[in-house]
């Protein structure tokens, strides 16, 4: 006999956790048992109408439904439901009308579940076979015709039209078969007496007795009936119930008397003894349970699982010392304990988890399964982590994200999850599910300071380190590696500084200069490698350093000096520069002594040259000195011509006279005729301005003539100076007699270091007017003096 698997109902309670995206959809193949290993059961791609393509990267595959034996695995290239183990319907579901294997097809990204259901069609694979090879009777010889005398049932393992259909016994004078069908479905059979025995004739029979079924091909079983005539016996064994039923619990030890039957026989002596037997038991009941021949108990001789089997029926056939036998069926329940505690199957798990996963999304799939009935199986599910719930839908248990994830804060999460079973006492069942949080791109990289001040000497080296900037980002790998630049600042100050975009260093790539700019702004950026982006401010002050000498400038000058002006006589204004700040730009201005002549302060930077005693012509140095560390210094030298009266002034005209200077003085008497009509006049102003327009000369002062260096006015004199100093600036004064009013035109320096004329001496006469009032030149002709001022800066 082939091994059956029992019609007991096994309990587990399925809960799925499953995402919002899963579709839930049964897919259903049918299938003959004992299909050969490796033959196609259907194609589930088509069936759910997926790409083939995607069941690899979705990570297709089968799980069965709380069986530990695959039968059925899944063909990735093809998705065909292929056939891995020996699939036998008897073992599967024993009698059952329909047999059934329940599998899951699981997919991820998205995770989905799709049931599969393979109907197990049965094939005729079993013939019909009798408990016993050889079935015995005694009869008597006083038998009335048409008894009956009923024979052992075959049985076959198939169902449907592949059991037993039908009995036949070989052509005999005596008895004809006759076919019963029974209300609970199978067929037994009857011996019927046709022609009355007789003993003296002959005293045994033997028939064989065929048993077939309704399968292609067609198959039989045979058992030998013997059958000895005896006197007469009429009465059988009489049951004192058609049928008994009972209840044992689970784990029941052995010899535990499950329920006695009883059966009496009205005939006496032999005819009335009465023993029982199981009429059909199949193997596994037969080791769960036994009969006492004499008592009619039955005990347990093996465990009971209610897992396993939850309902037994056997036959128990009662005969008598010569055969006449009837029968009774007994029903054992078997209740449930609470002897297994839920057992926990992870499905699928989208791991690791981004942390910018929505909350409210469903993660994966678990399987929880309690063997036990009732509210034994009852399952109640929890969770010890905050940051995910369990949602209850029917059949199923959906894993949902509670709140966000921050993998800055927790980059593990450990979920246990313990499933606790209704039974008295409760059993649970626990597992902890490792989730590792995967890194999103969500922290802006963070300053350490939001603005940074730094301080620069202007007379730093190239390639000074200015600053370092520094930022953090809490992300990890790609989404924290931090790299800086420049924001929008333009291209002049780029050429000055750079930014080393890994470290943050600012450095200097070409000189400052205080007098130029004193203070940088630079915006820097961190961004990390995705690029998030934060900013900074570093402010860079730049520090004087005393590296400008100062400079003298004169403003007025009253040329010549009448020998008997008086002492206190204010000759010139000299104001002195020095473009350095604070203590690198204090000066302070002097002349040398034994001369009568004094400088005296008057508005900032300006002075005052005022006689002090009897004049003669006269050399002066003016001196002037910062506070700076070391200290810089310039002099100039001035040269003055001290006149009595106006006839030298013709001995001056005479140094320089040629005759541009005669035609020049003819031009001027004209003119001055000419002034008497205010016709003349206008068309000569218009005239000058027109030429000084067309020669467009360098000037030192806006409005001023200019002259050729080898030409001198016939009232002008020259005088050179020569400049003895290292760094020397020279400039030719041509100065009206008596006037205030100075004419200034540069010469080529005597050396390369001498400062450009646009950063020294470059004033307008209105200058002059805001700081001294307006000084109108005298209307008469005196005596000049032409000056060479001579600095140098050490």
């Amino acid at each position: 006999m082939l091994p059956k698997l029992s019609l007991g109902l096994v309990a587990s309670l399925g809960l799925f956790l499953v995402l919002s995206q899963t579709a839930f959809g049964d897919v259903s193949f049918s299938v003959p048992e004992e299909m050969k290993q490796g033959s196609v059961v259907g194609n589930i791609a088509k069936e759910i109408g997926l790409d083939v393509g995607k069941l690899a990267a979705r990570k297709a595959r089968i799980n069965t439904d709380g069986s530990s034996k695959r039968y059925c695995d899944i063909n990735l290239n093809t998705g065909d439901i292929i056939v891995t183990d020996r699939i036998d319907r008897e073992a599967l579901c024993g009698k059952k009308a329909s047999c059934v294997l329940k599998q899951e097809l699981v997919l991820e990204n998205p995770l989905e579940l799709h049931r599969i259901t393979v109907h197990v069609q049965d094939i005729n694979d079993n013939s019909p076979q009798f408990k016993k090879k050889t079935i015995k009777f005694e009869i008597r010889e006083s038998a009335n015709k048409g008894s009956r005398y009923r024979l052992d049932e075959a049985h076959d393992a198939d169902v449907g039209q592949n059991a037993v259909q039908g009995y036949n016994i070989e052509a005999n004078e005596n008895f004809r078969i006759n076919v019963v069908a029974k209300s609970g479905g199978g067929k037994y059979s009857e011996l019927v007496l046709e022609k009355e025995l007789d003993r003296e004739q002959q005293q045994e029979l033997t028939i064989v007795l065929a048993a077939t079924d309704g399968g292609t091909p067609q198959r039989s079983g045979t058992a030998v009936i013997h059958v000895t005539v005896l006197d007469a016996n009429d009465n059988a064994p009489v049951f004192s119930q058609a049928v008994y039923k009972a209840s044992l619990p689970e784990n029941s030890p052995l010899d535990t008397v499950v329920v006695t039957v009883s059966a009496t026989d009205a005939d006496e002596g032999i005819n009335g003894d009465v023993t029982y037997e199981f009429d059909h038991i199949s193997d596994e009941n037969n080791n769960l349970f036994s009969l006492d021949h004499k008592t009619g108990e039955i005990s347990v001789t093996g465990d009971i699982d209610y897992e396993e089997g939850s309902k037994y029926e056997v036959v128990v056939e009662a005969k008598d010392g010569y055969g006449l036998s009837s029968e009774a069926k007994v029903i054992i329940d078997i209740t449930d304990v609470n002897d297994n505690a839920p057992v926990i199957y992870l499905k699928s798990l989208t791991n690791p988890i981004p942390e910018n996963v929505s909350p409210g999304t469903e993660v994966g799939i678990i399987n929880v399964q309690d063997r036990d009935s009732e509210n034994n199986r009852q399952v109640r599910c929890s969770i010890q982590q905050n940051n995910f719930i369990l949602g209850v839908e029917t059949n199923s248990v959906e894993l949902v994200l509670n709140k966000e994830l921050d993998r800055e804060s927790l980059k593990e999460i450990n979920l246990l999850l313990t499933a606790l079973d209704g039974g008295s006492p409760p059993m649970s069942g626990t597992v902890v599910i490792h989730i590792t949080v995967l890194d999103a791109n969500d922290n802006v990289p963070v300053f350490s300071q939001a603005v940074y001040k730094v301080s620069l000497p202007e007379n730093a080296v190239l390639g000074t380190i200015v600053a370092t900037v520094s930022a953090a980002d809490a992300d990890e790998g790609l989404n924290g590696e931090v790299t800086y630049d420049f924001g929008h600042i333009s291209e002049d100050v780029k050429s000055i500084f750079s930014i080393d975009h890994k470290t943050g260093d600012v450095k200097l790539m070409t000189a400052v200069d205080f007098e130029t700019v004193a203070s940088f702004e630079l915006r820097v950026t961190a961004k990390d490698g995705l690029g998030l982006t934060s900013y900074a401010k570093v402010i860079i002050d730049v520090t004087d350093v005393n590296d400008n000498a100062p400079a003298i400038f004169l403003k007025s000058l009253t040329n010549p000096i009448p020998e008997n002006v008086s002492p206190g006589t204010e000759v010139g204004i000299i104001n002195v520069q020095d473009r350095d700040s604070e203590n690198n730009g204090q000066v302070r201005c002097s002349i040398q002594q034994n001369v009568p002549f004094k400088l005296v302060p008057s508005i900032k930077n300006y002075y005052s040259l005022v006689s002090t005693g009897q004049l003669d012509r006269e050399n002066l140095i003016v001196s002037v000195r910062d506070n700076g560390q070391p200290s810089l210094s310039a002099t100039c030298s001035m040269y003055l011509l001290i006149s009595d009266n106006l006839a030298e002034v013709p001995e001056l005209k005479d140094i320089a006279y040629d005759d541009k200077n005669s035609k020049l003085t003819s031009y001027l008497i004209i003119a001055l005729v000419s002034v008497s009509t205010f016709f003349l006049t206008f068309i000569i102003i218009i005239l000058g301005v027109r030429f000084c327009r067309r020669r467009k000369p360098r000037l030192l002062f806006d409005g001023a003539v200019a002259i050729p260096s080898a030409y001198l006015p016939p009232n002008y004199a020259d005088v050179d100076g020569t400049g003895t100093l290292r760094s020397t600036y020279n400039y030719d004064a041509y100065l009206t007699t008596g006037s205030r009013t100075s004419d200034f035109k540069f010469v080529t320096s005597y050396n390369d270091n001498t400062l450009p004329a646009d950063q020294t001496l470059r004033k307008s006469p209105s200058d002059f007017v805001d700081a001294f009032g307006d000084c109108e030149s005298s209307p008469e002709v005196g005596t000049a003096v032409a000056y060479n001022l001579n600095y140098s800066v050490f």
